[in-house]
């Protein structure tokens, strides 16, 4: 440990590891991940996004953007706000200087994210993109005016 930064954090983890011992520390990291490829899976037979990472081989975690090649009427920007009126707050954000093109979006699956809550959020981006279908965005959100998550 460092003990110029705080370390509350891997102390929970170290207590964690304890009390629940190797294979009950595994259960818990693997239904994260689990919870996170079942979700990369779902968003992608969307047929809008392209999967960037879907929580295979790294952190419970997955990435997407909007296809290049599909005029969706919105963009991931608008998507993020109006997710967050069905509670859900998924950032998007576009990528640091060398990608500005791309914009993502990224969700990380912590411990407790069951997958009942993700076909939730499944139903929660379905009905979202059915609303944009049914009212088209007149105005896109852009980045400066949506509360997201900046690199710079």
């Amino acid at each position: 440990m460092n003990f110029s930064r705080p370390g509350g954090q891997i102390v929970a983890q170290y207590y964690n590891f304890l009390r629940l011992g190797k294979e009950g520390y595994k259960r818990i990291h693997d239904a994260c991940y689990h919870s996170a490829q079942y979700l990369a899976d779902e968003v992608s037979k969307m047929g809008l996004f392209d999967i960037i990472y879907d929580g295979r081989g790294g952190i419970p975690a997955m990435s997407f953007s909007l296809k290049q090649d599909v005029d969706a009427g919105f963009n991931l920007f608008d998507l993020s706000d109006a997710i967050r009126a069905r509670g859900w707050q998924i950032a998007a954000y576009s990528m640091p200087s060398n990608r500005e093109d791309l914009v993502i979006m990224r969700i990380l699956v912590r411990h407790g994210v069951s997958h009942d809550m993700v076909d939730l959020l499944v139903q929660d981006l379905k009905r979202t993109i059915e609303k944009f279908e049914k009212f088209p965005v007149v105005n896109s959100v852009d980045e400066e005016s949506s509360s997201t998550f900046n690199h710079g």
